[in-house]
């Protein structure tokens, strides 16, 4: 079987994965890190060390598919 699986996440879960991904990014300009290179280094390799663990945001990032957020980032730069 070929066929390509399509799936559309809910808005809950969309604001869920915004919302977290604000907070770390929030948690890492706080530490001084650049907080988009920190989290494509994250996305691209899966290392958690890449998110500090300042205001729980390691813990929080690993709760989002990545493979979701992926998609979603792919999916919102497009419609722009």
């Amino acid at each position: 079987m070929d066929s390509t699986i399509k799936f559309k996440l809910n808005q809950d879960r969309e604001q869920e994965m915004k919302d977290i991904l604000l907070t770390v990014y929030a948690a890492l300009r706080e530490k001084g890190y650049d907080p988009v290179n920190q989290i494509v280094g994250y996305l691209l390799s899966e290392d958690p060390t890449y998110i500090t663990n300042h205001r729980n945001a390691r813990a929080l990032i690993r709760r989002i598919d990545r493979d979701e957020l992926l998609q979603e980032l792919v999916r919102n730069y497009l419609r722009t």
